[in-house]
């Protein structure tokens, strides 16, 4: 139902004088300039998470603990699952007490012979020589009546010779056994025993290294996005266990036609919309062209990175939502350039309050709307019936009211560089 005119009228002009009515608002104004900018258009993009890792399980076994929910954020290396491990430390503890036993054995052969044992060893190479010469003097007694005197027998002789070579050798043995404790183990002995305990230190190692994947965690900072598996379940190697997903970060990924895709560099700052938070405008950098080319659409992705904002524990841009990205296209044109501070956003809607005379030689203000075009630094297009020469609003503009009166702190001074033209980055 369509209002009368001179109602319409009475709206207008009551709502006008509520706003005159409204002591003046402290502001800060800046000009409006134009300059030479790229032609660009909107391209459709898709917001991606700028890594994502399905995390699987290295060993096979039953899951004891989930310490995340979908949704929830990890850091890097914190525990997010644990698979059971009673089996795995059982077999740990029988390598470490392996390992000890030849670590041991290696040092008792470092170490070398202690003084008891050596003192050992020498008494009893002493009492095989004592023996030895007891024996040889017999067997010299029993040569001479045997062979001089003709008093003893042959058998007896012959059992004096032999007892005394047996003695001699015991000697020998027990002085060469004594010589070996004197100079200690030999230095291959020492290397075997030392290869043993090294083995044995990497079978260690091993089964530790095989603990620590007993745990899941994850590689870097983000959010779970999926779990595949809980508590109770049984978790075959390699199987997948939970998605993790960085936000901080995000690429907002679209994709370019062939004959535009020149116009696009690698570290050009581009505006992007995105339609579930139609009240922020966000900016990004491009960094990465990928050349190659859906053969199908004959487009070319490019990626655009923000810088998330996380509010209360949630990231703001959420991977896969619907997003615009402004990118240049080839071709220049003059464009009304005005700074990011001045716009006015809500409802996917962008306005800009300027400035305009008012009675009694007060300043007032009106609220334009307008169509967002290229970025260029703290810079924007935009598009709308602004009269030349216009000033807007960068500060104080979130609380004001068309046609109220303002009071101007300050004025900012010109945008464009005055020693190169104003252009869109590319």
């Amino acid at each position: 139902m369509k209002r009368p005119l001179f109602l319409s009228a009475l709206l207008a002009i009551a709502s006008v004088t509520t706003a005159l009515a409204q002591p003046a608002a402290p502001v800060v104004i800046a000009p409006l300039e134009e300059a030479e900018v790229s032609s660009s258009q909107a391209f459709v993009a898709t917001v991606m998470p700028r890594r994502e890792a399905v995390i699987g399980s290295a060993v096979a076994g039953r899951v004891s603990e989930f310490y995340f929910d979908e949704g929830d954020a990890v850091e890097a290396g914190q525990p997010i699952a644990q698979i059971l491990t009673e089996t795995i430390k059982l077999q740990i503890a029988a390598a470490q007490a392996e390992l000890e036993l030849r670590t041991a054995e290696l040092e008792e052969l470092k170490n070398g012979s202690r003084e008891e044992e050596l003192a050992q060893s020498k008494a009893e190479m002493m009492s095989a020589k004592a023996r030895k010469d007891y024996l040889v003097a017999r067997r010299n007694r029993t040569a001479d009546l045997y062979e001089t005197r003709r008093v003893s027998s042959k058998e007896e002789y012959d059992e004096a010779v032999s007892a005394a070579e047996a003695a001699s050798e015991a000697f020998n043995a027990a002085e060469a056994a004594h010589g070996l404790m004197v100079k200690g183990p030999r230095i291959e002995k020492i290397a075997q025993a030392q290869a043993r305990v090294q083995v044995q230190e990497a079978v260690v190692g091993e089964l530790e290294d095989k603990l620590k994947k007993y745990t899941i965690r994850s590689r870097f900072n983000g959010y779970i996005s999926r779990k595949h598996t809980d508590v109770g379940s049984w978790a075959e190697q390699g199987a997948d266990m939970v998605d993790v997903v960085e936000l901080d970060e995000v690429d907002i990924t679209a994709y370019v036609a062939e004959h535009h895709v020149p116009y696009v560099v690698l570290g050009a700052e581009v505006r992007i919309d995105v339609s579930a938070i139609p009240d922020r405008i966000f900016t990004g950098t491009v960094v990465a062209i990928v050349p190659q080319a859906d053969v199908r659409t004959r487009t070319f992705p490019v990626k655009v990175r923000v810088t998330n904002e996380i509010q209360h524990g949630v990231p703001l841009l959420k991977a896969g939502m619907l997003a615009r990205v402004q990118l240049p296209t080839g071709g220049t044109k003059q464009a009304l350039l005005c700074p990011k501070d001045a716009l006015v956003l809500g409802a996917g809607k962008a306005a800009v309050y300027i400035t305009a005379p008012g009675p009694d030689n007060t300043t007032i203000v009106q609220l334009v709307p307008v169509q967002l075009g290229v970025t260029s630094g703290d810079r924007i297009e935009i598009i709308g019936q602004i009269p030349p020469g216009s000033q807007v609003v960068t500060r104080g503009n979130e609380r004001l009211r068309p046609g109220q009166a303002i009071n101007v702190l300050a004025r900012t001074e010109s945008l464009s560089s005055p020693t190169s033209t104003s252009r869109a980055p590319r």
